[in-house]
């Protein structure tokens, strides 16, 4: 059975610069075997957004 561990990023869009700084974030866990499975945003005070990740864990000294 396949088992997997989460993760749980916050992203404020109070600067210009924010989407590229998420896209940048995003490709380095993206990088680490993290997979994005939702995102929500909040348009109220222009909050930003919430990314929720996952990635398969591999037993200890399973075989893939």
């Amino acid at each position: 059975m396949k088992t997997f561990e989460y993760n749980i990023l916050t992203f404020p869009m109070a600067r210009k610069t924010s989407l590229a700084d998420m896209q940048t974030c995003l490709n380095e866990k993206g990088a680490d075997g993290w997979e994005v499975v939702s995102i929500s945003s909040s348009e109220f005070a222009n909050i930003g957004h919430t990314v929720f990740l996952k990635r398969e864990i591999t037993p200890a000294g399973a075989t893939a």
